[in-house]
């Protein structure tokens, strides 16, 4: 299992270069085409990303539990064996104890944001709270620990900057590539670049899309992974996914945006079902389980 964790852990660095390339490239070929030189389209590129990356950094974690419905849990009295379940994992793990939310929705899930251990969250819902056990409890709260601990949390607000940088300069081109910039029509490599540059813009969003999707899933393993190591009990996490697997209660208040980040797939398995989980930011919550229970067996 430390061998797939490694390599979950290369291949999603991989991802993230070939994301930051695509990036680049977009920016490139948008000055290129609009303005005959590719660094403008580079700088314009840059400066979208750094903006990006300065809103998520310091206000991504609000903006996620702000638009999930979190409210802060303030004091031990309120919630204690939540409290010290998150506590006593945050000594075992050698981080600060998260700060802990609360979700008011019936569907059993939770996520962890921030931008690392030390300005970090989890958030977990009250269908949660009411359908696990402690020890599925514990097993669901080491899978959020693990996230943070892992920086997994970090690497996956680098990945939403990134899409929403390439679906920004796509629709920049879509806007104002028809009607304005010195667009090279004085020959067919200059009009063949033109449409190569339209349809890049177009599909780059959609490529970006799938590598955020690919690196959430290989977060997901690696956080499974380690949190049954921390808990050295998989069975109960893999207990927990099975109870919110037969539960199929979607959250009230989704977003595209935030739907990797909670432990299991926001939506109802029907809508997974239906496009093959292509675009599922999940990996199959039966493969999950499936894993688990082999690190069960040779322990």
């Amino acid at each position: 299992m430390y061998s797939e964790i490694d390599s979950n852990r290369q291949k999603s660095w991989i991802l993230i270069a070939l994301f930051i390339g695509i990036l680049a490239a977009a920016g490139w070929v948008y000055g290129y085409v609009l303005t005959d030189t590719g660094s403008s389209g580079l700088v314009f590129a840059l400066i979208i990303s750094i903006g990006m990356t300065l809103i998520s950094w310091f206000a991504g974690d609000k903006i996620a539990l702000a638009s999930s419905g979190a409210v802060e849990l303030t004091e031990r009295s309120q919630l204690p064996d939540l409290w010290n379940t998150i506590e006593n994992l945050s000594i075992t793990c050698g981080i600060p104890r998260p700060r802990i939310y609360i979700v008011n929705d019936d569907s059993p899930n939770a996520f962890a944001t921030g931008r690392d251990p030390q300005h970090a969250s989890i958030a977990v819902t009250t269908g949660l709270l009411r359908m696990m056990d402690k020890t599925e409890l514990q097993g669901v709260l080491a899978h959020e620990m693990s996230h943070v601990k892992n920086e997994d949390i970090k690497l996956m607000m680098l990945v939403i900057v990134l899409v929403g940088s390439l679906t920004l300069l796509g629709d920049k081109f879509l806007r104002f590539g028809f009607f304005g910039g010195r667009r090279r029509r004085d020959n067919d490599i200059g009009g063949a670049l033109a449409i190569v540059g339209l349809v890049f813009l177009i599909l780059a969003p959609f490529i970006g899309q799938l590598i955020k999707l690919a690196v959430s899933r290989k977060r997901e393993y690696l956080a499974d992974a380690s949190g049954a190591l921390l808990t050295r009990y998989p069975e109960g996490l893999a207990r927990a996914l099975e109870k919110i697997r037969d539960a199929n209660i979607p959250m009230q208040h989704t977003s595209s945006a935030t739907n990797h980040l909670w432990i299991a797939e926001p939506v109802s398995a029907g809508f997974s079902q239906r496009v093959a989980g292509l675009f599922s930011t999940h990996p199959p919550i039966d493969d999950r389980i499936a894993k688990l229970r082999q690190m069960s067996d040779t322990r």
